[in-house]
C-alpha cells in the first residue's frame, strides 16, 4: 500500500517509515502538519495515512475531517500518544487509533485489517460489473407478457405502489421500485423527481412553465417537472450532452 506519514517529531516520521517499509509497504510522502497532508493527499492519492493529532497550523482531527471531503477518501490511522482522542477519532471515522511508541505488530494488525477490507470491497464491486444488465423490462398487460428494450423508455414514473414504463409504443405498469431501478441504470437513466427517471437518451432541454423547471422528452411532446433538488444534477447532465 502507499501510505502518507504525518508527524511533527522528525524522528518519529523516520520511526514510523522503517516500520512502514519493514512490513512491506511503500512511503510515498511525509508531513508536519494536517494542512500539508490534504495537499500532499490530493497530489500522491495515498491508500493510507498515519497522523499525528497533537500538530503545528492544522491537528489531525481537523486534517481528518478534511480529508474525508476528498473525491477518493484515504484510510486514517491516528499515530499519537494522546489517548484522550479515540471516542473523537472514531466518530470522524478513523480506520485506527495506534499509542506512541508504535509496535510493529499493532501497526501490521491495522494495515492488514485495512487490506481485508478493501479486498472485500474490490471483490464486491466486480461481483456487480460481472452481473447483466437487463437489456428488456418484462411487463403484463392484457395482451400478455411483454418485453420493453431499455433503449425504447423514455421514462419510469412512480406512482403509489406501481412504476409506469412510457415507451416508444405507449406506456404500462410494472411491479417494480423507482430505486431498485435507480440503481440498476443509474448510467442510462437520471432522476429529475422523488417520482420520476428519465433516459439520459432522450432529455430535451428544460423549460420554466409557471415558476416550474420542466424537461422536454424529446420524440414526444411530454414535459416532467423537475424537482429544485435535482436541478442541478440535471442541468449539468444536459450541458455534457
Amino acid at each position: 500500500m502507499k501510505i502518507l506519514i504525518c508527524d511533527d517529531e522528525p524522528l518519529a516520521v523516520i520511526r514510523l517509515s522503517r516500520l512502514v517499509q519493514d512490513l512491506g509497504h511503500e512511503v510515498i510522502a511525509t508531513a508536519s502538519h494536517g494542512a500539508e497532508v490534504v495537499e500532499l493527499a490530493k497530489h500522491y492519492k495515498p491508500d493510507v495515512i498515519l497522523l499525528d493529532i497533537q500538530m503545528p497550523q492544522m491537528d489531525g482531527l481537523q486534517c481528518a475531517r478534511e480529508l474525508s471531503k476528498l473525491p477518493v477518501k484515504p484510510a486514517v490511522i491516528f499515530c499519537t500518544a494522546d489517548n484522550t482522542h479515540a471516542l473523537t477519532a472514531f466518530q470522524i471515522q478513523a480506520n485506527g487509533y495506534l499509542l506512541k511508541p508504535i509496535a510493529k505488530s499493532a501497526l501490521k494488525q491495522q494495515l492488514e485489517a485495512l487490506t481485508t477490507f478493501n479486498q472485500v470491497q474490490v471483490n464486491s464491486l466486480k461481483e456487480q460489473q460481472h452481473k447483466k444488465q437487463r437489456q428488456h423490462i418484462t411487463a403484463k398487460s392484457h395482451r400478455g407478457m411483454e418485453l420493453i428494450p431499455i433503449e425504447d423508455i423514455h421514462y419510469f414514473l412512480a406512482d403509489q405502489k406501481y412504476v409506469t414504463i412510457r415507451h416508444a409504443q405507449g406506456k404500462i405498469l410494472i411491479d417494480e421500485t423507482l430505486k431498485d431501478l435507480e440503481q440498476e441504470f443509474s448510467d442510462l437513466f437520471i432522476r429529475v423527481h422523488r417520482n420520476a427517471l428519465i433516459s439520459v437518451k432522450y432529455l430535451g432541454g428544460l423549460e420554466s412553465v409557471a415558476g416550474q423547471q420542466q424537461v422536454r422528452i424529446r420524440q414526444t411532446d411530454e414535459r416532467l417537472v423537475v424537482s429544485r433538488r435535482h436541478l442541478a444534477q440535471l442541468r449539468e447532465r444536459l450541458q455534457s450532452l
